[in-house]
């Protein structure tokens, strides 16, 4: 049975909930993912999205035409937008689980978490997606 340990990202990044938003801000500006997780006392509390952050936030950020107003959107706290207590899937379920919860919820990431919840990895359907894609050419050779 294939897990999700095996095909799960292992860079997570996180935030704390009193981190401010332009934190998380440079955070996605820097990296080429779209999903940071909260934690508190190395526990997943929480998951914050890219669209998150973009809906809680002035559209004119980071553009010439901001205002001193547009950029105090960046004041707001990660507690405020986070998604709070997330699905998450243990490092050990396999794939299949993996899939049925995207079947069944609108998300696009899952926190891949170890028995004591501390986050060690995420999977997006990306990624099964990407596994799907390297199994079929492997087996085409």
């Amino acid at each position: 049975m294939m897990k999700v340990a095996d095909i799960m990202s292992t860079r997570v990044v996180s935030v704390s909930m009193d981190d401010r938003l332009s934190v998380v801000y440079d955070i996605f500006r820097q990296v080429n993912f779209h999903h940071l997780v909260v934690v508190a006392d190395k526990r997943l509390i929480g998951v914050l999205s890219d669209r998150d952050l973009f809906k809680a936030i002035s559209p004119r950020v980071g553009t010439k035409a901001a205002t001193p107003l547009d950029d105090t959107s960046l004041n707001k706290r990660v507690h405020q937008i986070m998604t709070r207590e997330p699905i998450t899937l243990n490092v050990n379920a396999g794939l299949m689980d993996a899939v049925k919860l995207f079947n069944r919820n609108k998300i696009s990431c899952l926190p891949v978490v170890d028995d004591k919840h501390h986050c060690v990895g995420m999977l997006s359907w990306r990624d099964i997606f990407h596994y799907i894609e390297q199994k079929k050419s492997s087996s085409q050779k």
